[in-house]
C-alpha cells in the first residue's frame, strides 16, 4: 500500500510537468503563429476575398459575389504577359544558379571563407531601389559602360542596354544571386570531395566526375536555390518597371497598374492568386522531387553498407 501510494504522487508530478511543458511550448510558439497569422494569413485571406467581389465604381469593392475577376484572366494579353513573365524567370533563374555553383564551390574550397561569405552579404546591407538605380547608372545611354566604350573607341554610338529584357534578366540576376550562392554553398561545403577523386581514380574525367557525383549530392542546394531565385523573380516588380520596357511587362506590373491606375482590385487580387497557386505548386513540386532523391540516396548508403 505504502509503495502505492508513493507511486501515485510521482505519476501525478510526472504529468504535471509533462502539461507544463507543452504549455510552455505553446508560449513560446505564439509570438510566431500571431507573427504569421497578422502578416501571412491575414493578408491572404483578404485577397482571396477581395477576388471574389465586384469593382467599385471608384475603386476599391463592393460587398457583392462575383467572379468576373477570374474570367477577366481569360484575357489573351494577360496569358501572353503570364507566358513572357515565366520564361523571363526561368532565364533569369537558370543563369543565377549557373552563375552560383561555381561561386559555391570555390567558396568552399577557399581558406577565406568567412571573407567571401561577407562579400556576399554586403550587397543587401544597401537599400534594393539604391542597387537597382546604380545599374541604372552603369547601363544608361551616359553611363559609365557606354561611356567606357566610347573612350575606347569600340563604339561610335551609344548602345541601348536599359529598358529590354536583357537589363531586366541582368539586373534580376545580380539582386538574387546571393540567394542561390548561400543553399549551393551549404550544400557543397557537405560532401565529400574524396568522391571526386576515387571518380577520377576510376577514370572517369573532370566533367563526367562533376555531372555523375558532384551535382547529383547537391541536389538539395539546388533545388533550394531555385526556389530562393525563382519566386522573388516571379512576383518581381521594381526592376522591370525601371529597368525594362515593353518587351518586359511582367505580372508584377499588371498587379500594381490594376491597383493603382485601373483601379480594379478584384483582378488585381485574382492575378495574385493567380501567382500565390502557381509559386505554390512550384515549391511542392521541388519538395517532393527532394524527397524522392533523399529517399534513393537512403537506399543507396543502406544498400552499400550491406
Amino acid at each position: 500500500m505504502s509503495a502505492a501510494a508513493e507511486t501515485k504522487p510521482q505519476n501525478g508530478a510526472t504529468s504535471r510537468r509533462t502539461l507544463l511543458k507543452r504549455n510552455m511550448g505553446l508560449l513560446y510558439s505564439a509570438p510566431m503563429t500571431a507573427w504569421a497569422t497578422v502578416f501571412f494569413l491575414a493578408p491572404l485571406l483578404i485577397i482571396i476575398l477581395y477576388s471574389f467581389l465586384k469593382k467599385g465604381l471608384y475603386g476599391g469593392v463592393t460587398p457583392e459575389f462575383s467572379i468576373d475577376a477570374y474570367i477577366a484572366l481569360k484575357n489573351p494579353n494577360i496569358a501572353l504577359i503570364a507566358l513572357k513573365t515565366l520564361c523571363i524567370s526561368l532565364a533569369a533563374t537558370a543563369i543565377t544558379i549557373l552563375i552560383a555553383m561555381p561561386c559555391g564551390y570555390f567558396m568552399v574550397r577557399s581558406k577565406h571563407q568567412t571573407l567571401l561569405l561577407m562579400l556576399i552579404i554586403i550587397p543587401f546591407w544597401t537599400n534594393f531601389l539604391i542597387r537597382v538605380y546604380a545599374w541604372m547608372n552603369i547601363l544608361g545611354n551616359q553611363g559609365f559602360l557606354n561611356e567606357f566604350l566610347m573612350q575606347s573607341r569600340l563604339i561610335k554610338e551609344h548602345i541601348h542596354f536599359l529598358y529590354n529584357q536583357n537589363a531586366v534578366i541582368l539586373v534580376l540576376v545580380y539582386m538574387y544571386l546571393p540567394y542561390a550562392i548561400l543553399p549551393l554553398f551549404s550544400s557543397i561545403d557537405k560532401f565529400d570531395f574524396s568522391l571526386l577523386e576515387a571518380a577520377r581514380d576510376l577514370g572517369a574525367g573532370a566533367t563526367q566526375a562533376i555531372f555523375k557525383v558532384l551535382l547529383p549530392n547537391i541536389r538539395s542546394g539546388i533545388y533550394t536555390a531555385f526556389l530562393f531565385t525563382f519566386i522573388p523573380i516571379f512576383g518581381a516588380y521594381a526592376v522591370p518597371l525601371l529597368v525594362g520596357g515593353k518587351d518586359s511587362y511582367m505580372l508584377g506590373n499588371v498587379v500594381a497598374d490594376q491597383l493603382t491606375k485601373s483601379r480594379n482590385w478584384p483582378l488585381a487580387s485574382a492575378i495574385s492568386m493567380a501567382l500565390t497557386v502557381v509559386t505554390t505548386i512550384g515549391v511542392m513540386c521541388m519538395l517532393g522531387l527532394q524527397q524522392r532523391d533523399e529517399k534513393r540516396l537512403g537506399k543507396t548508403a543502406k544498400g552499400g553498407k550491406n
